[in-house]
């Protein structure tokens, strides 16, 4: 007796690469972001302040891939980077201006010195926050734009050359 296939396994007989999938982790506690587990991350490197922990040169092909590949990563623990100390410092000035507050301050002497910190908090921080907005899309930009050129070298490798197999897609 013969078996039909379920129209989804049936397609995916038909795709030509293996199905990929990154993870998103649970929040950091300190950035509240979270973060991304690529399933196709390059090595971490040993320091973590090394721009490139491997030559280029070392890798045999088009590096492109692999420099896109850092490039996310590295965007990623920038952004990390970024928001936890900015959260940080933000949480010890709130606590710093609770902590001047006398006991017996009623919720309203509360909440007025938390909105007069807010607001000086964001005067404060608004050119830090624009340099980093400035640096963020920078980064991102150039990420995106080098995924997306090599996405469509591959797209077009595989239209020009239908049956040539690719083991690295």
């Amino acid at each position: 007796m013969l078996r039909l296939q379920s129209p989804r396994l049936l397609f995916r007989s038909f795709h030509t690469s293996p199905a990929r999938c990154h993870l998103v982790g649970p929040s950091d506690p300190v950035s509240n972001l979270r973060p991304i587990i690529y399933d196709d991350a390059p090595p971490v490197p040993a320091e973590l302040d090394a721009r490139h922990p491997y030559s280029l040169t070392e890798f045999t092909g088009d590096t492109r891939e692999y420099q896109w590949k850092m490039q996310r990563q590295e965007l990623d623990a920038y952004n990390h980077a970024f928001w936890s100390d900015h959260n940080s410092r933000f949480e010890a000035a709130k606590s710093a201006v609770l902590e001047s507050l006398p006991q017996t301050a009623s919720v309203e002497d509360r909440e007025f010195a938390l909105s007069h910190f807010y607001k000086s908090w964001v005067a404060q921080e608004q050119v830090h926050h624009r340099e980093y907005g400035a640096q963020w899309r920078r980064r991102n930009w150039t990420s995106i734009l080098l995924g997306a050129r090599l996405h469509y070298e591959k797209f077009m490798s595989r239209i020009s050359h239908p049956f040539t197999p690719n083991n690295n897609s």
